[in-house]
């Protein structure tokens, strides 16, 4: 294309003067882009604090916003209109979302935390609010009337009392707003909302119910090849020889190999399919993984980085010296895969002088540097844009598919299509690591809880800093600064009751047996299982109601609410656990009851389970889960609702099934038979209490809800059979065998 276009050349051509051609080389190939004539607007703002960064309002009035944040699933797609159009009076539909793409949005960080709608959402609020401020005021400029004297209505800004008024497109369509983003900028409140708050319909729903939705499985390019990177035999193996004349009879396959990055590519999937499972190669492997069943020992020996006490209320010491009973107990969570329903693709397309890589990444902007880094690129110069994968939920494979095509279509000068297998996914993508925690409580005369004491085994990549490898650099041997994260698993590691001597310890180890990576609410359910386990453990011991020993306990009014409103709806009676059974019944039923604040500073979820146990077998069904979550003011009650369901299944699933196995060299859960998880004749019946909360902050609902499940299964499952599992999975063998010492 020539010269850059005048305002009003661009004005008349129906464009938004937010085009740069200067960035043209980046723009992807036609119809390639996430949202149609996206690149359109290639060179805006990209500044957190700018208006422009975050919406454009276009030269027919429709309204373009920009979020930095992704949707995973969880609904945010609506959630993000809802917020924009409350605070501009514009319809929903109006709006058009482009997200995850570096080069037009700004970077709001990873999507991760449930903060894509505490963060990405409010940050899109308060610049809609700062962008309705000055339309009205250059409509009050316009018109001649006092801004108080004016409203909007539907994207048009007219007198109170009646007469002409002026729309969004007159007034600055096209153009930009060259304005800082206004922290203070008045927003509406409950009674005038319109569209928060209400359960408007997801806009990907439809097409995802019946096959159309476009996954970045699902995108080509124009003389893309497909490859399959060939893995070794071992965790930490190194390749030797490769012999590629063993792949000679496939027409157009090659081998890549940069070091022991070994892949495999060709002109259609198959062929590669193909390709990968033909290729022979020689690898040097030594046992690097511990003994399966000395994992959690391991875990305990170390070795250890450091020890960092991160609760240390009253003075536990003094507590246990004066209490008249101690307990103690130790807690195991596994390691667990992501399970995605869809193996992790990526399409790069790499030239000497740009890239750009389509992923379904929740973290395009932290990966923005790292892929240029590894390319030899500079950021600017490499452009990621998100699409759908097929879910996440945590960090999986999909940036290391990403990462793995960025650097075959950098040596093949061609844009490439990286799919991984089931095999790839179950046995390559970062795992949720292992969990070890030991608990000491101490009770007085009265059974009241007079100390508390945390011990937690995490390895130090869990830390919160994004140090974890990516596959592809780590076997090339290519420097990469920037990794992935695991989260901040050390989180609720100690009660939210009000005991007064409370200490929680983590012992930092210096590594974990497998790349670990944050799933869902990281770290958060293995740590509520042990510790409303362990609140379980003290109320049975000191003969108190589970429910009712929680409430005696808690001092916040938001979570006695909805532990009480579970308690309401299970129609709870005061008793003991466990309850009193006949020894020689074939099912026994029983209750449990867990509550988390979510990182002490977010949601307040109460849980409360029913389950039917068969003896004989250890089998355990779950007949009914209430829940009663409190995540402040909802956006779209609806997507909350459907982020609570999906939490629950996930976490039932992770409790009852999921745990990685592996031998001294590798994992060998790589199939969904190794790997089970819930299928649909194990979903129990579902009741779900919103707390309604509009005057509040929203605090997000993608991740809190997972956390009491594992201690509230575990808690109906002592009242049932008087038998305490502390070892997720809660396994038919591990049940047995703990009746058999109960």
């Amino acid at each position: 294309m020539g010269g850059a276009l005048s305002r009003r050349e661009l004005l008349k051509a129906g464009g938004a003067l937010v085009v740069s051609l200067a960035l043209d080389p980046l723009a992807p190939r036609a119809g390639a882009a996430a949202a149609p004539d996206a690149d359109r607007l290639l060179g805006k703002p990209l500044a957190s604090d700018a208006v422009d960064a975050f919406l454009s309002v276009n030269a027919d009035g429709t309204v373009t916003v920009f979020s930095g944040k992704v949707d995973l699933g969880t609904g945010a797609r609506i959630a993000w209109r809802q917020m924009a159009a409350e605070e501009l009076d514009v319809p929903v539909d109006a709006i058009e979302l482009i997200e995850g793409d570096t080069a037009l949005t700004p970077d709001q960080g990873s999507t991760a935390g449930s903060q894509g709608i505490t963060r990405g959402g409010v940050e899109i609020r308060r610049a809609a609010a700062t962008a309705r401020q000055a339309l009205v005021r250059r409509a009050s400029e316009r018109l001649g009337h006092p801004v108080e004297a004016l409203e909007v209505v539907d994207g048009v800004v007219r007198p109170r009392a009646g007469g002409p008024g002026v729309g969004y497109a007159d007034l600055v369509g096209g153009q930009r707003f060259e304005l800082k983003v206004d922290a203070k900028a008045p927003i509406k409140k409950p009674a005038e909302y319109r569209f928060v708050g209400k359960p408007l319909p997801r806009p990907d729903v439809p097409a995802k119910v019946t096959g159309r939705h476009r996954y970045v499985h699902d995108l080509t390019l124009p003389g893309m090849l497909h490859a399959r990177v060939v893995r070794p035999p071992a965790v930490r193996a190194t390749l030797e020889t490769v012999d590629e004349g063993s792949i000679a009879s496939i027409p157009g396959a090659r081998v890549v190999r940069i070091e022991s990055f070994l892949a495999v590519v060709a002109e259609s999937e198959w062929s590669a399919v193909r390709a990968a499972r033909r290729l022979k190669a020689t690898w040097s492997t030594t046992p690097t993984l511990p003994a399966q069943a000395a994992l959690f020992d391991e875990l305990r020996r170390g070795p250890f980085v450091r020890e960092e006490t991160t609760v240390n209320r009253g003075d536990a010491g003094e507590g246990f010296g004066r209490g008249r009973r101690a307990l103690a107990a130790t807690y195991e969570w596994p390691m667990q895969t992501h399970g995605s329903m869809g193996p992790s693709c990526a399409v790069a397309d790499v030239k000497p002088d740009r890239a750009t890589i389509w992923t379904a990444s929740q973290a395009t902007h932290r990966f923005q540097g790292a892929y240029a880094r590894i390319l030899g690129l500079p950021r600017d110069r490499v452009r990621l844009i998100y699409l759908d994968g097929a879910g996440c939920y945590g960090m999986n494979g999909h940036d290391d598919a990403a990462c793995d095509a960025a650097l075959l279509s950098k040596t093949l000068g061609r844009p490439v299509r990286v799919q991984w297998s089931r095999e790839d996914e179950h046995g390559w993508d970062p795992k949720g690591p292992p969990q070890l925690l030991d608990i000491r409580g101490a009770l007085d005369a009265q059974g009241e809880v007079v100390a508390w004491q945390t011990d937690a085994w995490l390895p130090l990549a869990t830390a919160g800093l994004p140090n974890i490898p990516l596959l592809a650099p780590q076997a090339a041997g290519i420097e990469q600064p920037l990794g992935l994260s695991a989260g901040l698993i050390f989180q609720n590691i100690d009660p939210p009751y009000d005991f007064p001597n409370v200490r929680g310890v983590v012992h930092w180890l210096r590594d974990a047996p497998l790349r670990p990576s944050n799933v869902r609410a990281p770290g958060k359910p293995a740590n509520s299982f042990a510790v409303e386990s362990f609140v379980d453990e003290l109320a049975a011991a000191s003969g108190q109601d589970a429910l009712a020993f929680r409430l005696t306990h808690l001092a916040r009014p938001r979570g006695v609410e909805v532990l009480k409103r579970v308690g309401a709806r299970m129609a709870w009676t005061a008793r003991p656990s466990p309850r009193r059974v006949d020894a020689g019944a074939r099912v026994l039923t029983g209750r449990g009851v867990a509550y988390v604040h979510y990182k002490h500073a977010e949601n307040h979820v109460a849980i409360g389970m029913e389950v039917a146990v068969e003896p004989a077998t250890g089998r355990v069904r779950v007949t009914r889960i209430v829940c009663a979550h409190d995540c402040g003011l909802m956006i779209n009650p609806d997507c909350v609702r459907s982020q609570i369901e999906g939490c629950i299944l996930q976490t039932l699933s992770r409790t009852l099934f999921e745990e990685v196995t592996f031998d001294r060299l590798r994992v060998t859960s790589v199939d969904w038979a190794r790997y089970p998880i819930l299928t649909f004749p194990d979903v129990p019946a579902l009741e779900i209490e919103l707390v309604e909360r509009p005057d509040d902050p929203p605090t997000g609902a993608g991740e809190a809800s997972c956390t009491p499940v594992p201690a509230a299964l575990a808690n109906a499952i002592f009242d049932a059979t008087g038998a305490r599992l502390r070892s997720v999975p809660l396994t038919p063998a591990k049940l047995k065998a703990a009746l058999a010492r109960a």
